[in-house]
């Protein structure tokens, strides 16, 4: 008997802008989006907790090369959280290992704490995260009670504003590097201000050059443009190449495209000094990333598909 053939799924590339949900996972978000688009493959950019909704960028097709590149860019978000009690985890899925008196707190108090987050932090990643140490996540070793030593990271904090005070709640934005774990500087927070604290809802609204603002799309929406057939779905798809939007450009021609191809450096008019750049053939499609060499080459890094 035949073996029936495995749909792959199609070859279809681009970023989609997801508005995750509350109370799903960023892979269960990714791989409903991924089937929705029959897509044969897809990567979502940075991980959400759960308990988090907003933007999740998936990257579909050949769009999951510059995937690490957003993964790399700095978030945004926005949050509340509650004063006087500190879980386990950090945030409202945890349990309340912890209560203490929360002080009528002034504003210009909460403000002065702030300020000691702000720029270059350090930061102990909780153990309620996807962190691995010796192959096995931490939050493995968190469900089964074990508790082990973490070594700090670097991280930095861009902006930390308060939005809004009520009682023992506070409104946050806070605009970071990649890595920066916000239950773990709610915490911290909590901890400067003596009464502890948990994060109760995050939501984040930029990553990279993408915002809410972009018009991100709920499952529930997804799921209604799917009804239409993928034309409806497709149109929802950005240019893989407006992941780097900040990037310089360069272009090349015919020639210098075609030994870029076979995996040589190729010398390029008014090139940017070093770093790294997008490549665009001459009639503009555009083949993917590379990085200015030493002596003015341009050597390709991660190009693109475009059969």
């Amino acid at each position: 008997m035949a073996r029936r053939r495995r749909n792959k799924g199609r070859n279809i590339s681009g970023i989609f802008l997801l508005d995750k949900p509350v109370g799903m996972t960023s892979n269960a978000a990714l791989q409903r989006v991924k089937r929705l688009f029959n897509a044969n493959k897809a990567g979502h950019t940075g991980n959400l907790d759960p308990m988090a909704s907003g933007l999740l960028p998936i990257c579909l097709g050949e769009a999951t090369k510059v995937s690490g590149f957003l993964l790399d860019s700095d978030k945004h978000y926005t949050g509340t959280c509650k004063l006087g009690e500190r879980t386990d985890s950090g945030d409202a899925d945890g349990v309340v290992v912890q209560t203490r008196l929360v002080e009528d707190y002034s504003e210009t108090r909460i403000l002065e704490i702030f300020s000691h987050f702000k720029g270059e932090i350090s930061q102990i990643p909780p153990m309620h995260s996807a962190i691995k140490v010796n192959g096995q996540p931490l939050y493995k070793l968190a469900h089964q009670g074990i508790e082990i030593e973490r070594k700090p990271r670097q991280v930095e904090i861009f902006s930390l504003e308060l939005l809004r005070q009520a009682g023992d709640e506070l409104d946050i934005d806070v605009h970071c590097s990649k890595g920066t774990y916000i239950r773990t500087l709610v915490q911290d927070i909590g901890e400067e201000l003596g009464c502890g604290a948990h994060l109760t809802a995050l939501r984040r609204i930029a990553a990279g050059p993408f915002s809410i603002e972009n018009g991100c799309t709920t499952l529930t929406e997804l799921e209604k443009l799917a009804e239409d057939g993928f034309a409806a779905m497709d149109a929802r798809l950005l240019l893989m190449e407006s992941a780097l939007a900040d990037w310089p450009q360069v272009k090349l021609t015919r020639d210098s495209t075609y030994y870029l191809r076979q995996g040589q450096a190729v010398q390029v008019a008014k090139a940017p000094t070093r770093g790294w750049v997008c490549l665009f053939a001459d009639d503009n499609r555009f083949l993917g990333v590379g990085q200015i060499l030493g002596d003015g080459r341009v050597a390709p890094r991660r190009l693109i598909n475009s059969t």
